[in-house]
């Protein structure tokens, strides 16, 4: 039995809810709809990195396709594979060991509320996979298949989908 490491090649693409409006998170903070609006019509190339758990000095992946939608803030990118860190992650999503999404921000307009605060305007810095999510139902909601780095450009609609 062979127990090397093998690292993957390619990339994943995955999607889900970062965040949802009018859901207290553990914090007791409320995401109002519009919260991102200004935010995301101001994004360098309309793309936030992907972390994992906050970590800012080693991206895994970029989120591509980022829009509020009435449920919420949805999120689409892939995972560039072939460094440890996005290995593993990439192998914890599949496996369902890791599915938690957790948006990472700077609050411009909010009000308190009872045990937390009303997030009314934010600008939304990156998004990262977490085992733990402040807001619990933030999750990742689908997984694509591996795909080769060669065809970074083709539509998102052409993969095979498996929903968690």
């Amino acid at each position: 039995m062979n127990t090397d490491f093998q690292p993957l090649t390619g990339r994943m693409r995955i999607s889900g809810y970062a965040s949802l409006f009018g859901k207290t998170d553990l914090g007791g903070d409320i995401v109002r709809r519009g919260a991102f609006a200004a935010s995301l019509l101001s994004l360098k190339n309309g793309q936030i990195p992907m972390l994992f758990a906050h970590e800012t000095k080693q991206p895994i992946g970029v989120w591509h396709r980022i829009f509020e939608d009435a449920t919420g803030l949805f999120v689409a990118g892939d995972i560039y594979l072939g460094d440890t860190r996005a290995d593993r992650t990439a192998r914890l999503i599949r496996s369902g060991a890791l599915s938690g999404l957790s948006i990472g921000y700077r609050t411009i307009r909010s009000r308190p509320v009872s045990g937390g605060r009303e997030l009314i305007e934010l600008d939304l810095w990156e998004v990262s996979i977490v085992a733990f999510p402040m807001l619990r139902r933030a999750r990742i909601t689908q997984i694509d298949d591996l795909h080769p780095l060669d065809h970074l450009d083709q539509d998102l609609s052409t993969s095979h989908r498996r929903i968690m």
